[in-house]
């Protein structure tokens, strides 16, 4: 079913990566990445894939998919090492921790983490691997008959990977933030963290049989939270947050130079830009907002911090933009955007270890979009047999780099 911007529209988590089946098989020499989804159907799985660096194509892991260790796996991210990954079951309210092996398959390590609040949405890690951010869609207290602000939530990650107890902050073992939030983003420097609220209620992975209601306290249009991290994962929150984001702000990403913040709107078609100030602080940049296609959940800043590109879930398309590494406006590629291979992509992502290969997540269609990047122009182009079908309905995906393959990165400074 196709999105439409009534009262309470929406989106769980998004910002992301990858996944599909393939069609060749990949030898440990010619992989360049392993590619982990999330889908709910026909129960919480992730499935393993590896990338080929001739062609892109996906070729699924031996012995995969594996139980996600809950129910409606929602968001995943891998630790920095390449040697964890963690998902967020947002029916079960948990956080799974898996080790991945060195055939890019996955095992499930330990039980599952139990957040304070529920509906896990999102999930992110800093740089070194020692921080854990998650958002709950409700904070303690609150839930979908008792709707009211969500929470951000950090653990400390142990050196095995497993998770600490919450950090406290303010007396909390969580920050409260606004109604509905959807997305989260830490700046690579490790400084700052970020989360989407939609002050709305937003899905593109589930259908429920009664839309929650927004809470009283809840605000009328969207914002995003910001708080400064310490060394220790204590949160302070950000002078002048929450700022405004138009309307129902879902997936959000930063750049690699941690200078500029991009969060999609989903219910007005546009992609808002921020300068990232040297406190933390957002600044909006001139001659935004910038026009997407229809109804943009996802997006994602590539490696080399040359390109953006938005996953329109309603659109079935993604939106191309060069970026001006001076002063981090967006511009729309002369393309515009291209068709996904998707009915109604939503996380994306580029792949880490060569930047060549482009992959959008479709859980209306059940499989994965594939396509080929220009490094000269961010044009995306087509990949043969693409889409991949992918197992179940993929909720989100996320990619590491395999073997000795270096991650294509840009140095991070402090924002502006």
């Amino acid at each position: 079913m196709k999105l439409t911007k009534i009262g309470q529209v929406a989106l769980t988590a998004a910002a992301s990566l990858v996944l599909g089946l393939g069609i060749t098989s990949c030898s440990p020499s010619n992989t360049i990445d392993y590619l982990f989804v999330t889908s709910n159907s026909p129960s919480g799985q992730i499935a393993s894939y590896h990338v080929d660096d001739i062609s892109g194509a996906l070729d699924q892991v031996v012995g995969s998919p594996v139980s996600s260790g809950g129910n409606d796996p929602v968001a995943l991210v891998a630790s920095p090492n390449q040697q964890f990954l963690y998902v967020a079951n947002r029916d079960s309210n948990n956080i799974a921790l898996f080790t991945i092996g060195t055939d890019g398959q996955v095992a499930l390590t330990g039980n599952p983490t139990i957040t304070p609040g529920s509906r896990p949405s999102s999930i992110a890690i800093n740089s070194t691997g020692t921080l854990l951010f998650v958002v709950d869609s409700y904070g303690p207290g609150f839930s979908e008959t008792n709707p009211g602000p969500g929470a951000l939530i950090v653990y400390p990650i142990a050196s095995s990977g497993a998770l600490g107890s919450p950090v406290v902050s303010r007396s909390l073992p969580y920050v409260p933030v606004q109604c509905f939030p959807s997305g989260v983003a830490v700046t690579p420097n490790d400084s700052f963290v970020y989360v989407t609220n939609t002050n709305a209620y937003l899905t593109t992975t589930s259908n429920p049989a009664t839309i929650p209601p927004t809470g009283p306290t809840c605000p009328s249009q969207g914002t995003i939270s910001g708080f400064s991290v310490a060394s220790n994962g204590v949160l302070s929150p950000l002078a002048g947050s929450p700022y405004l984001a138009g309307s129902t702000p879902t997936g959000i990403a930063i750049d690699p130079t941690s200078r500029f913040l991009y969060a999609t709107d989903s219910s007005q078609n546009q992609l808002i830009a921020y300068n990232i100030l040297t406190s933390g602080g957002l600044y909006p940049l001139n001659n935004g907002p910038f026009a997407t296609g229809t109804f943009p959940v996802g997006v994602v800043v590539d490696p080399r911090d040359q390109f953006i590109y938005v996953t329109n879930y309603n659109g079935g398309t993604v939106s191309e933009y060069n970026v001006n590494q001076a002063f981090g406006a967006p511009s729309a590629n002369a393309d515009g955007s291209t068709t996904s291979q998707a009915a109604g992509p939503t996380c994306i992502a580029v792949d880490p270890a060569l930047g060549r290969y482009v992959y959008a997540s479709d859980y209306l269609g059940a499989d994965i979009g594939a396509m080929e990047l220009d490094p000269n122009s961010g044009t995306l182009g087509s990949i043969q047999a693409a889409p991949y079908p992918s197992v179940g309905k993929p909720t989100c995906l996320v990619m590491v780099p395999h073997g000795n393959h270096m991650q294509e990165t840009v140095s991070a400074t402090a924002g502006q």
